[in-house]
């Protein structure tokens, strides 16, 4: 596939040149590089080049007006947020149709090629994996609602980590999915918590079927709301509705009850709380890092030249999206574990999430961003809109002090 696909990028490339045509949508998951400066100095700068005035000057000045102009347009033109919620970018079509930008017709070896992979994708490979698809998610409900009943012990678990680890493998297999695993020796040990960057929810099986995991989750209807319940009954996962505050309570008492027992399963959590497109990690929640368990990070990168994990659940249900990716060519990903980490005396839990995430996107070839993953789905909360404001009025305010003390 991936001689075909440089192939075909090449062909394409040079159709294009010869009818002088645009191929490419523009990258846009770049960021723009701006030398780190204060409200203060920015407007001291504004203030020196208008008027000549310094910034002594405690009166307002109309030419202040310029910055929060100039910092709003700048934001909507490189809004670092809601370009993380859209499928990535990439640099040459990989015969797929959703991610044919602006394609025309370069010659009929192409367009047969093209044709052709239409039908291997959804005529043979389509049918082959969604049978191995049902075959998983079915053994996985029944294995596990009929492990549930058994009473617990030794047994209980065995069979309960075996049922997940073979059902999690099929369900690997039907997406095709190549997997890299690096760094094996750090995987994720009973008593702690494993953490990952996210992008799909095939991150569960992507790492599940290298390991044993016990999970943390928002509750799902659906499809994926028959898998949870059917999976809580062989194994203390922890499922949970993000928006009940007595949920998130509930979550972190069993948490720290969880981790404080040695012979239970890690725990694996996604803490960005939401599927981000696989280039960025953005703020990780504190919570699962507050109550003092050893935290195992994992970075997951998937190739999107093969077939595009991100979920976008915005704008399509899973069904939809696992289809989508079974018609893909395939799943190609790496996954490295990362050596265990632990909250540091001076650190607080905000800090030590950040050194995490920051390890993360390090490895992962990763983004670092440090907004939060909820603005997917919510406004910008009123505190960062007064930041600025508190900011500038302080900068006012100071020196009016500052003359009055002199």
């Amino acid at each position: 596939v991936l001689s075909v696909l440089q192939w075909a990028t090449l062909r394409i490339e040079r159709g294009a040149k010869e009818k002088n045509h645009p191929l490419y949508k523009p990258y846009v998951n770049g960021i723009i590089a701006k030398e780190p400066t204060s409200l203060e100095e920015e407007i001291k700068e504004i203030r020196r080049s208008g008027s000549g005035k310094a910034l002594d000057t405690p009166e307002f000045e109309l030419s202040d007006i310029f910055y929060f102009c100039r910092k709003g347009i700048e934001t909507i033109m490189d809004d670092e947020v809601t370009k993380r919620f859209s499928a990535e970018e990439l640099e040459s079509w990989n015969l797929l149709s959703r991610t044919n930008y602006n394609f025309q017709y370069i010659s009929l070896r192409l367009t047969v090629l093209w044709g052709l992979g239409v039908l291997i994708r959804y005529c043979f490979l389509l049918p082959l994996r969604i049978a191995l698809a049902f075959t998983g998610i079915s053994l996985l409900v029944t294995g596990t609602t009929v492990v549930g009943y058994l009473p617990n012990g030794r047994c209980k678990d065995f069979l309960s980590k075996h049922v997940h680890l073979m059902c999690y493998r099929i369900c690997v297999r039907a997406l095709t999915a190549i997997i890299t695993y690096h760094d094996r020796g750090n995987r994720p040990r009973n008593g702690g918590i494993c953490v990952a960057n996210h992008t799909s929810p095939i991150d569960v099986i992507i790492l599940a079927s290298d390991g044993y995991y016990a999970m943390v989750g928002q509750i799902h209807g659906g499809l994926m709301g028959v898998i949870q319940r059917a999976m809580v009954k062989a194994c203390p996962h922890v499922w949970f509705e993000r928006s009940e505050v007595k949920d998130r309570h509930l979550v972190a008492r069993r948490l720290t009850e969880h981790v404080q027992d040695k012979s239970k399963l890690p725990i694996l959590i996604f803490p960005e709380g939401t599927c981000i497109n696989n280039t960025s990690v953005m703020m990780f929640k504190k919570g699962s890092f507050e109550i003092g368990a050893t935290v195992y990070p994992v970075a997951i990168k998937y190739d999107p030249q093969f077939g595009d994990a991100f979920w976008n659940s915005s704008k399509y249900g899973m069904v939809t999206y696992l289809l989508r990716m079974m018609t893909s060519w395939a799943i190609v990903c790496s996954v490295w574990y990362l050596p265990p980490m632990t909250r540091q005396p001076e650190e607080d839990a905000v800090q030590f999430a950040n050194r995490v995430k920051s390890a993360i996107a390090r490895q992962g070839g990763l983004v670092d961003l440090l907004w939060d993953g909820g603005l997917k789905r919510e406004k910008v909360k009123d505190a960062f809109k007064e930041e600025q404001q508190k900011l500038y009025s302080k900068m006012i305010v100071g020196s009016h002090e500052d003359r009055s003390r002199s």
